[in-house]
């Protein structure tokens, strides 16, 4: 049975961010993560954790201002400080919360000529991030997007999260897995997770095009479910789609007392 986890900076956001925790838990899950934490004080998050019995499995590492058009933060060689002290920020959030992984986002290049460097940059404190949370028995995933709807993000593929892995041979940094972004790509996650989901810290996914909740596109997502749980991944999977609708018309793929897989099944 899949360990499903609640995106709520996509889901339940009719009500304000710190509500969201609680509509999770009355949605049946049992577990959530967050883009970007830092809106909320750590203690108010630590709070609502306990007071609906939930876990927080994964938040990112501050961006900068790669969500409006920019560069971002993780490969930008000029802001190499700026980035270790978004690690640093990080860093006291999950030395409370706990989460069991955190992602770093790539970013982008303007510059095809400067590439080369950005990769290279990313790799450097991608390596400094690894560092900074295996300490505290916490993953340090990242991940590849489209470059349909962010031309120029660095990493746009499993492959090249496998070639990164492979240089930075690091036993505490994995992929962070998205099944939209990667099929919006081209690739069949179903054939990239079966083959390589050891090395996988965390799934996410969402419908293709559009980015909505399972059965709003072309995704097979019985099959998709079906295939997680036959690969050797036993991480949490996490839903981080856009709802057509209200969060709760949305959740017909997700029961919590069946089996996800048969449940969305008996929807489609």
């Amino acid at each position: 049975m899949l360990n499903f986890s609640a995106n709520i900076s996509l889901l339940f956001n009719e009500t304000e961010l710190i509500d969201r925790f609680k509509a999770a838990k009355q949605h049946g899950f049992k577990a959530v993560e967050i883009q970007f934490p830092y809106s909320l004080s750590v203690e108010a998050i630590q709070k609502t954790l306990e007071d609906n019995g939930l876990r927080l499995v994964l938040f990112n590492v501050a961006a900068d201002d790669l969500l409006s058009g920019g560069e971002g933060l993780a490969a930008v060689p000029r802001k190499q400080d700026q980035f270790r002290q978004a690690v640093a920020q990080a860093l006291a959030y999950a030395e409370i919360l706990k989460p069991e992984a955190v992602n770093i986002l790539p970013g982008c290049c303007h510059d095809k000529n400067r590439q080369p460097d950005y990769l290279e940059t990313f790799k450097e404190n991608l390596g400094f991030a690894v560092e900074a949370f295996a300490p505290l028995g916490i993953k340090t995933v990242f991940e590849a997007v489209n470059t349909r709807d962010m031309p120029e993000f660095i990493i746009h593929s499993g492959e090249q999260m496998l070639d990164i892995l492979d240089q930075l041979d690091s036993p505490n940094l994995f992929m962070q897995y998205d099944i939209y972004h990667m099929y919006r790509m081209g690739e069949q996650p179903e054939e990239f997770i079966n083959r390589h989901a050891e090395k996988i810290g965390h799934i996410q996914f969402a419908d293709c095009p559009g980015r909505g909740q399972p059965g709003t596109g072309q995704i097979n997502f019985r099959q998709l479910f079906s295939a997680i749980e036959k690969s050797s991944y036993s991480g949490w999977t996490g839903a981080e789609y856009k709802p057509a609708g209200l969060t709760s018309e949305s959740l017909g793929w997700f029961g919590a007392n069946t089996k996800p897989a048969d449940n969305f099944a008996r929807q489609i």
